[in-house]
């Protein structure tokens, strides 16, 4: 049993919960590195959300034996050609630039992009000078519960749908 694909996505649920839980302490303190910690504990969130909803789709994949089914990538898997309607509901929230999914994806693609360093005015002439650079707030702790939530409450939909008659 513990070499069942769908182990893999319980543990990323599990590990994002308790990496939610640490950002919230993080969050809450007032030591010198708190801003540091929340930052490490938003990505180990985000990055085990994310690693859940590949298990998810490897679940997927796997149970109508899909080609690609091992791929190592949610693009490669949500692109695989099939009609099952997990794979099409998945595809669905993907697209869809509202749906908690499509923001799970954009934070999660927002780990790689470098941080930029804020402008300086070149010179002071009185103008109020405002940025009109992208200011993406982090993604908070509710914000990651409710995905995780989200993840979980789809995970548990499928299975019962996919089960083997």
């Amino acid at each position: 049993m513990a070499q069942e694909r769908y182990t893999r996505t319980n543990q990323k649920l599990y590990f994002a919960g308790l990496a939610i839980k640490a950002l919230r302490e993080a969050e809450q303190g007032a030591a010198l590195d708190a801003a540091g910690r929340s930052q490490a504990e938003r990505e180990a969130a985000l990055f085990h959300l994310h690693g859940a909803l590949l298990g998810l789709l490897q679940e997927i994949a796997g149970f109508y034996r899909l080609p690609g089914a091992d791929a190592p990538s949610v693009e490669a898997l949500l692109g695989i050609a099939s009609d099952c309607p997990e794979l099409g509901e998945l595809r669905q929230l993907a697209a869809r630039g509202d749906s908690w999914l499509s923001a799970l994806r954009g934070a999660y693609a927002g780990l790689f992009v470098p941080p930029v360093a804020p402008r300086k005015p070149a010179e002071d002439n009185g103008l109020i000078v405002t940025s009109a650079a992208r200011s993406a707030l982090p993604v908070d702790a509710d914000m990651l519960a409710t995905w995780q939530t989200e993840l979980k409450a789809l995970a548990l939909r499928f299975r019962e749908a996919m089960v083997d008659s």
